[in-house]
């Protein structure tokens, strides 16, 4: 069975024709950031005093973080349910939490108006404000960033146990018993800190009182973004696997993507009934049904997390591999959605402000995403990352 084959370098090349059209579209990105550092956010963002925080946040970091907590989601069901079968799932769902995470923090540094103030931010404790979210938020995120890479940082290590390069035998061989035992801390800390900040990302748009739309604002902003970082690691876990099949030439892990699944289509219907029962109980259920732009996108929302779980309910949909991939997809959409509008649609400063991302801020998120892509198949080609085995020869695959 694919679940029982070990982990191994998929191989192949690395620069075929798509890996270098993600490279041309990173490297316009790349230059834009250079312009932002040394122009500034007002000559490269429609960022204003209305709307302090802008795609870059809105996407990069509040929706980009949410996509990359497979890791947490999995470590979860791996280390806490002790749900053991799942473990061939840890190694890819850490790599792409690795890589979000790492690039959420990149988009955090060029929202600073003061990026090269940022190292003062984790050093400077004496300063630091106790009462903020946004502060938790920052440390917690740049936390993370690191203990996400050392837990990564085994199976990389893996690579040079038996290697031919002496240095890299060495630094190997010294460091992985070390890795081993400092495992539980690490990983423990690889379930607290997402759990502080993502629920402190629902907390920090507490802070905008009545700017905030009613049926938005709510008390249960905090359990309700942990509860939607936990469906969305799940559904990129489930992507993943399935682009590492079609992309990689890899044999997808059916039998736990389907397991899975069985856990995520109820969690979906519990936040339905969570938010639908906080609108009543706050008495906004007359704003629910207004018919104005705001309702009806809520409306969107909710039907669209409603949707993977009538897609995944039955045994049968739940091991048919295309069925998953779309569900997934739908699911992820649904709680980038929802974040993407707590931060800018249900957020209104006045009449008078407005905004939409401009086209370096678009170009930008869209360079950091194909970083993004170009840095997973590089690390998976090249370390034991991905298990199933192959279906074809990598060098055929598109990617």
């Amino acid at each position: 069975m694919s679940a029982h084959v070990a982990a191994a370098p998929v191989g192949g090349r690395l620069m075929t024709p798509s890996i270098r059209v993600l490279f041309g579209i990173f490297g316009v990105g790349a230059l834009i950031i250079l312009w932002r550092l040394f122009a500034g956010l007002g000559a490269t963002t429609a960022m204003n005093d209305g709307y302090p925080f802008g795609l870059w946040i809105a996407f990069d970091v509040v929706t980009g973080t949410a996509l990359a907590c497979g890791g947490y989601a999995v470590a979860i069901l791996v280390y806490i349910l002790n749900k053991g079968r799942y473990s061939p799932l840890v190694r890819p769902a850490l790599l792409t939490s690795a890589l979000g995470y790492t690039l959420a923090g990149i988009g955090v540094g060029l929202d600073v108006g003061r990026w090269w103030g940022l190292w003062k931010v984790p050093l400077f404790f004496w300063r630091w404000n106790l009462h903020s979210a946004l502060l938790e938020i920052a440390l917690c995120i740049m936390a993370y960033v690191v203990v996400l890479w050392i837990e990564l940082s085994p199976y990389l290590l893996e690579k040079y146990k038996d290697s031919d390069n002496l240095t890299m035998r060495r630094v190997s061989r010294a460091a992985l018993p070390a890795l081993k035992k400092a495992s539980i801390w690490i990983i423990a800390l690889g379930v607290l800190l997402p759990t502080m900040h993502q629920s402190s990302l629902g907390t920090l748009m507490l802070l905008a009182g009545s700017r905030l739309n009613e049926l938005w604002r709510t008390p249960l902003l905090p359990l309700f973004f942990l509860l939607t970082c936990v469906s969305m690691g799940y559904a990129v876990v489930v992507f993943e696997s399935a682009f590492s099949s079609t992309a990689l030439g890899r044999k997808p892990e059916i039998g736990m993507l389907a397991g899975l699944a069985g856990i995520i289509a109820p969690l979906q219907i519990v936040v339905v009934l969570l938010r639908l029962a906080d609108i009543a109980l706050r008495g906004a259920l007359g704003a629910l049904f207004a018919g104005d732009i705001r309702s009806i996108v809520l409306l969107v929302e909710l039907v669209l997390f409603l949707v993977p779980a009538a897609m995944l309910w039955s045994p049968a949909s739940r091991r048919d591999l295309g069925n998953l991939v779309r569900a997934s997809m739908v699911m992820m959409f649904a709680g980038a959605l929802y974040r993407f509008d707590t931060f800018l649609v249900a957020f209104t400063p006045g009449s008078h402000w407005s905004y939409f991302p401009s086209v370096p801020e678009i170009l930008v998120t869209v360079g950091l995403v194909a970083a993004e892509i170009i840095a997973y198949v590089f690390i998976v080609r090249n370390f034991p990352i991905l298990s199933g085995g192959p279906t074809a020869a990598p060098e055929r695959q598109a990617a």
